[in-house]
């Protein structure tokens, strides 16, 4: 059903852009641009700083290349990795993708029964495992997976096993299989996390990723083509947006720092200074509720709420067109040398910008964060669009939105108010569904799902999904991301999900960060609790909550707001399915789960 699109606006491409090449050549143009210079650095096993100029790792990723040949990987073949990020990820990446093979990744958190039916679904023939468990996993299933040949584990010289099979492979073969990969091959099968249902495999192409990368550098000079950039990347690398900034790095000037670490993450920042980062909401929102409990309730605590009040009050002025008052500015200054500053070292110094995505972003987080010196860039996009479609500019952006597409880029509103997106890096397909493929994509148009809307001058806002539109009783529609967004904003929240559908109000499902709960509490004074059971019965944690859901519903109006909620004593993993891989609540899975509670509890039955 094609629908009519009744706003559109399009970014105009300032520079040609080929994309009827391999993503390869990206390396090579990069190693022949600045040979010598580093490109990727990383810690080793033994915590000491190793890197590759780009030359070596253009070197090591062709050598990688050869040995797949040689182990008879063919062009269209499907090679599965399942590791943590890693040099070894993105150097194999891009061997299996040099020569039109396809690379299949699957998160490390995937149960056997979802690789085996990753495997299955794209013909996974060889696949590379982190260590043992991995290993272990995939050897569950593999009577189930008849196509399913050798299986390498990084964490016991794969790659130097496979450089060794390699050695009697010419340069002249390599370079023909190369050459041979054009824009439309198929170069990677990404299996969405399925926060709706079962992962779809979205087929990506050469082409695809080239061109979107390309438009990245022309769309973000200031993040990645001027000189001296670095970006620490410890998102997963299944997840296609990590893998989309690892490309762009190579495109640009920037050098690329792997690491898996989330426990090191900030002493890496320590180390490594990276000016900028690329991070999902949650992560600002813990390092700010991080930095309040450090400032305590004492002097220190008073300066720093005048420090995040003056900074919000400073990021809303320079949003505005009023400009900024001189006592605002003298404020500013005056933070900036006792608090501001520290904020920033957390981030190692020289970071001058951020990259956020993945979740909506809270607007006060978004504020502090600007005011302090660090714009928060909000973008956005899909696993079908190669991971980005818009992101705000350095220049010029505007807190609440996602920024304007990329050059090359068209976005609509269609006219039940969805997002679609029109571009050369929009997915060939969905593996082996051709018709989601023929319902999603529509005269060109993607249909995102995402419900939103354009500014005259390309700004685009999301306002909810289209399946997460709660219909209350009363017949009031919501939209609950942003209220969810401003909940977990609280030091003591993890998640929260907002219900209601056909109910006569709206409520919402609590779950506590233990760790961060507890480093609140003593912050004020009280007693950790020992587990999640104390802590949901726990008084001072409920009355922050009710903190968290009173300013959240400031946002929206009394039939949008939510009136109950309940403190869950269980939190939402991957594990029990109310997670997916990407750390998205499964809405859908969360309700049935919690059936029962809902039924019975938070809108509890009338009496007969």
């Amino acid at each position: 059903m094609t629908s009519q699109m009744i706003k559109e606006y399009a970014e105009p491409l300032t520079t040609p852009i080929d994309s009827d090449r391999g993503i390869f050549t990206i390396l090579e143009d990069r190693a022949a641009r600045t040979p010598e210079e580093t490109l990727i650095e990383y810690r080793d096993a033994q915590g000491v700083w190793r890197h590759f100029t780009a030359m070596e790792f253009k070197d090591k990723v062709v050598a990688l290349a050869k040995g797949l040949i040689a182990r008879g990987v063919m062009p269209g073949d499907s090679v599965g990795i399942i590791a943590h990020t890693s040099w070894q990820w993105t150097a194999l990446d891009q061997a299996i993708m040099a020569i039109g093979a396809v690379t299949v990744p699957v998160y490390e958190t995937n149960s056997p029964a979802q690789v085996r039916m990753i495997f299955n679904d794209s013909h996974v023939r060889m696949a590379f495992a982190e260590d043992d468990k991995q290993r272990d996993k995939i050897e569950s299933v593999r009577e189930e997976c008849p196509e399913l040949g050798d299986v390498y584990v990084i964490a016991i010289d794969a790659l130097d096993a496979i450089e060794a099979f390699g050695k009697g492979v010419s340069d002249r073969e390599f370079y023909e299989r190369a050459r041979a990969v054009r824009g439309d091959d198929l170069a990677t099968i990404v299996y969405t996390s399925g926060s709706t249902g079962t992962p779809k495999g979205i087929e990506l192409t050469h082409g695809n990723f080239v061109f979107i990368v390309m438009s990245g550098t022309i769309t973000m000079p200031d993040v990645v083509t001027k000189p001296g950039r670095r970006l620490w990347l410890f998102l997963p690398l299944a997840h296609v947006f990590a893998r989309y900034m690892q490309y762009v790095c190579f495109a640009g000037n920037v050098t690329l720092g792997l690491s898996s670490n989330f426990k090191t993450m900030l002493a890496d920042f320590q180390a490594f200074k990276p000016t900028f980062v690329l991070a999902v909401p949650r992560v600002f929102e813990k390092i700010y509720n991080a930095a309040s409990q450090k400032a305590g309730k004492g002097v220190k605590g008073r300066i720093f709420a005048r420090a995040a009040r003056t900074a919000r009050e400073w990021s809303r002025a320079q949003q505005s067109d009023q400009g900024i008052p001189v006592g605002l500015q003298l404020q500013h200054a005056i933070y900036n040398r006792l608090v501001y500053r520290q904020i920033m070292d957390v981030f190692g110094g020289s970071c001058e910008y951020a990259v956020c995505g993945g979740a909506p972003l809270d607007m006060s987080i978004a504020h502090f964060f600007n005011g302090v010196g660090l714009p928060l860039l909000e973008g956005y996009g899909m696993t079908e669009t190669c991971a980005p479609a818009c992101v705000n500019p350095t220049v010029g952006y505007r807190i609440g939105t996602l920024g304007k597409p990329f050059q090359g880029v068209s976005f609509a509103v269609a006219d039940d108010g969805e997002l679609c997106i029109k571009s050369p890096a929009v997915c060939k397909g969905y593996h082996n569904h051709p018709e989601i493929t023929e319902s999603q994509i529509v005269d060109g148009w993607l249909h995102t799902g995402d419900l939103g809307d354009i500014s005259d001058d390309g700004y685009i806002k999301v306002t909810g999904r289209k399946k997460d539109i709660i219909i209350t009783a009363g017949g009031k529609n919501m939209s609950p991301g942003e209220v969810e967004a401003s909940v977990m904003t609280s030091p003591v929240v993890d998640q929260c999900v907002v219900i209601g559908d056909r109910k006569p109000f709206i409520a919402a499902l609590v779950t506590i960060d233990l760790a961060d709960a507890n480093a609140w509490l003593e912050s004020q004074g009280a007693e950790p609790c020992k587990d999640l059971a104390e802590a949901s019965r726990n008084p001072i944690i409920y009355a922050e909550v009710e903190r968290a859901v009173n300013k959240a519903n400031e946002l929206v109006s009394r039939a949008e707001s939510i009136r109950k909620f309940e403190i869950l004593p269980d939190t939402f993993t991957e594990q029990n399915g109310l997670l997916t891989a990407s750390l998205k609540a499964r809405r859908q899975a969360i309700v049935k789960h919690y059936q029962d509670l809902i039924d019975n509890t938070i809108y509890v039955p009338r009496k007969k």
